[in-house]
């Protein structure tokens, strides 16, 4: 991916890591969709899914708590307030392979988005706590290796891939 290209897929969705504080408060908007998404897999009629949403509200809840720590502790004047657009669709009107689908679909592009701020915060040196650091690297490598995962899930199951391409912007189901 291009430099643009991962300026404006970040940029559409207003998340930057400019800083340690705004990382964080981003990534707690950020982990409240996946977190609120994910819940809705517990209708899912397949137990890999159901196990997938259950393992994403753990992880990501802790994280949000731990975040929420950090910005009290480190930032106390910081409001947790951001300009978050949400990045999912509503997937509660969806059930069976229409929610298991839409699911992956949208959660691919949300991981998508974590890991690449993720790196951003790590290569530009935002970090100013080791815990940020050691945090943003976990986010980053845990939820590349879930892509993967849907990504299969997608192929096996649906007999579609994703595929890197430009009609529609940079990332797209084919």
């Amino acid at each position: 991916m291009t430099s643009s290209q991962m300026m404006m897929f970040g940029g559409m969705h207003g998340m930057r890591a400019a800083s340690e504080d705004v990382y964080l408060a981003e990534m707690v908007a950020h982990h409240e969709e996946a977190v609120a998404a994910a819940q809705q897999l517990r209708r899912s009629p397949r137990a890999e899914m159901r196990e997938f949403g259950e393992s994403i509200v753990a992880s990501q809840s802790a994280q949000i708590d731990q975040m929420r720590q950090w910005l009290a502790d480190w930032y106390p004047d910081r409001t947790e307030q951001v300009a978050y657009r949400p990045m999912m669709r509503d997937l509660t009107g969806l059930s069976g392979d229409r929610l298991d689908r839409a699911f992956l679909q949208d959660m691919i592009r949300h991981h998508m988005a974590a890991v690449m701020m993720s790196q951003q915060l790590l290569v530009r040196g935002g970090a100013e706590h080791d815990e940020v650091e050691a945090l943003a690297e976990d986010i980053r490598d845990e939820q590349h290796a879930e892509i993967f995962q849907m990504q299969q899930w997608l192929r096996d199951w649906f007999g579609v891939g994703w595929q890197h391409g430009m009609h529609g912007g940079p990332w797209m189901m084919r």
